[in-house]
């Protein structure tokens, strides 16, 4: 996000754009959703994040989440991959400007390097709002996005740079 800058927000028709890079991920509640933040996401390595996920979601479940920790934010995750959905288009939480929709992998044949192989395949959606994020910005962003899902260590090894 750093590179492409996404993470905003539409307020008072004005665009705020976060130094910060906090994610909401989207948790369904009994009466709705509900969206705590991992904040700093890019300062944390992935397991720091993993268990930070589950804290939130539980505490999120069980309403112990304090508001800091779910108001705010400029962009959210909203998996539903675990449900069978392959692909969803998600509605953005205003007013964050962005909200990524992951459904569920599946292996599917495809080619590649002119054979036919057997891959895991995903779909993953953007929503933006085109007053904050262009969508040109919101596709690179996508981009990247496939480059470190399909190249996995590439992350790691850049994250351990980091550190």
């Amino acid at each position: 996000m750093k590179k492409f800058p996404i993470n905003s927000s539409w307020i008072d028709n004005k665009i705020l754009r976060y130094s910060n890079i906090d994610i909401s991920i989207a948790v369904a509640l009994e009466d709705g959703l509900i969206t705590p933040i991992v904040k700093n996401a890019d300062k944390k390595g992935i397991l720091s994040i993993s268990k930070e996920v589950k804290d939130l979601v539980s505490r999120a479940r069980s309403g112990k989440l304090k508001p800091e920790e779910f108001q705010g934010g400029g962009f959210t995750i909203s998996n539903l991959g675990m449900f069978g959905i392959k692909a969803f288009s998600a509605i953005i939480n205003p007013p964050q400007s962005c909200i990524m929709a992951v459904g569920a992998s599946k292996k599917q044949p495809i080619v590649m390097n002119e054979k036919i192989e057997i891959a895991e395949i995903m779909t993953v959606t953007l929503s933006v709002d085109h007053r904050a994020v262009d969508g040109a910005l919101g596709a690179k962003f996508l981009n990247a996005f496939k480059h470190y899902i399909e190249n996995p260590l590439v992350m790691l090894i850049e994250t351990a740079v980091i550190y």
